[in-house]
């Protein structure tokens, strides 16, 4: 459901979901968000001790319990105690410069909106650094048309209309107004569906070379049914299962078992019904979006996925096959061992007899001879 949206304003942004909707809206900004800031009056010097208290109270003015800051007396400690994220005051402390080891603090909140006051003071109620001038916080504020308003903590409007968020730059002056317009973008949604057309049509084609039969060079995974089940449910997809086909959407099957994408026919049936051409395609076990993701979870789920078990299948034959092979080696070593050592033995067996037949000629050759 793509949308296109713009605004006449480079200040006011806005940008659309896919549950965006055509529509055209005038935004007059009433004010930005902004944070609670203090400026306090006192003029110090950054390490002189005893310039502030050595216990500061921040009150965040919301019905909490205030919160004790301990410090060193000093602006710097000061500074430190509300910056340090220990104490998660929400705050930020700048001590700016305003002349020879002269300073002056500035204490914000780290968010914006009216809920984010404050107050410092010391812990006995006293006035801190002279006291300060106070920036309230506020909410931005848009106005929709002529009268409808709504308020945001920041300058990001969520939903400001189903799908549509707006955001407004911080230094957008007081009065700028936007049109915005939201329009159906055909192309972009043609554009899409073609590209998951083109993702199957491209599976499809693996399919059939890993699994090709006849004659030539027969595909690894020729005769494998979950791969070929695989495509019969991709194929598939484009029919709704009541009857009926995606033809009129544009969607539909050639003859070699791929998919076609009629670029007319999908964007005339966009144009005039785009609604109902979103809710068929993504329609719950009947949308051709949702049943090509169907099939390629049940094909591919890393846990009881039909090609992922297969794999894990045959990983574990081929470990299986690899332990016999190394169980067989071993047999087959020790077979060996113990053939050298008959070997061995009968080599020994075969001196010692050639040295007892040289011995006994020897003998026989030593005999005296008679008439």
């Amino acid at each position: 459901n793509p949308v296109t949206a713009a605004s006449t304003e480079t200040k006011v942004a806005v940008r659309a979901m896919s549950a965006a909707g055509p529509g055209a809206y005038a935004v007059r900004v009433d004010q930005t968000a902004a944070s609670h800031r203090l400026e306090l009056a006192s003029t110090v010097a950054m390490g002189t001790a005893g310039t502030v208290p050595t216990s500061v109270r921040l009150d965040r003015l919301d019905g909490s319990t205030p919160v004790d800051l301990t410090t060193d007396g000093t602006l710097r400690g000061l500074v430190t105690a509300i910056n340090d994220p220990a104490n998660a005051t929400g705050l930020r402390a700048t001590a700016v410069k305003v002349g020879t080891d002269a300073y002056r603090l500035v204490v914000e909140s780290s968010a914006t909106g009216a809920g984010e006051d404050f107050s410092l003071a010391g812990t006995d109620g006293s006035v801190l650094l002279g006291g300060a001038t106070v920036r309230a916080g506020r909410d931005a504020q848009v106005t929709i048309g002529d009268s409808i308003q709504a308020t945001s903590t920041t300058n990001t409007f969520t939903d400001l209309m189903p799908g549509v968020t707006l955001t407004l730059a911080a230094d957008t002056a007081v009065g700028t107004t936007s049109q915005v317009s939201l329009t159906r973008d055909t192309t972009s949604a043609s554009a899409t569906l073609k590209g998951l057309v083109d993702a199957v049509n491209a599976v499809l084609s693996d399919i059939d070379t890993q699994t090709k039969t006849g004659t030539g060079v027969k595909g690894l995974l020729a005769g494998d049914t979950n791969v070929r089940s695989v495509r019969d449910q991709l194929v598939n997809s484009v029919f709704p299962g009541d009857g009926t086909s995606l033809a009129d959407l544009g969607i539909q099957t050639d003859r070699y078992g791929k998919l076609v994408f009629d670029d007319a026919a999908f964007t005339k049936a966009y144009t005039a019904d785009p609604a109902s051409v979103q809710s068929r395609l993504t329609a719950a076990g009947s949308g051709f979006v949702t049943k090509v993701a169907a099939a390629a979870k049940t094909a591919s789920d890393r846990v009881d996925g039909t090609l992922t078990t297969a794999i894990t299948g045959r990983n574990d034959s081929i470990k299986r096959l690899g332990d016999d092979i190394d169980d067989w080696d071993l047999r087959l070593e020790l077979r060996r061992t113990a053939l050298t050592r008959q070997f061995t033995a009968m080599e020994t067996a075969l001196n010692q007899m050639n040295s007892q037949s040289s011995w006994l000629s020897g003998q026989i050759s030593s005999l005296p001879t008679g008439s």
